[in-house]
């Protein structure tokens, strides 16, 4: 039986979270960053799946960061 990896989605968002803890951001400028709620973004603390290149896109600009910051494990 084939065991299911980390995907995609929930690395960046591991990533995207990381991000705040270092910058000491709060769920508010982070939702900002992402153009969504708070409600919504503690939702992607469950399931990342949703997490759509448009915010990605919207947090990189917001940060300065690049998708290979984001991807680089």
């Amino acid at each position: 039986m084939k065991s299911k990896g980390i995907t995609l989605h929930r690395k960046v968002w591991c990533k995207i979270r990381f991000w705040q803890k270092l910058n000491n951001a709060s769920d508010e400028t982070l939702a900002r960053h992402l153009n969504l709620s708070v409600r919504s973004l503690r939702k992607y603390d469950n399931d990342a799946g949703n997490l759509s290149l448009e915010r990605i896109e919207s947090f990189m600009s917001a940060t300065g960061l690049t998708l290979e910051d984001l991807t680089h494990f």
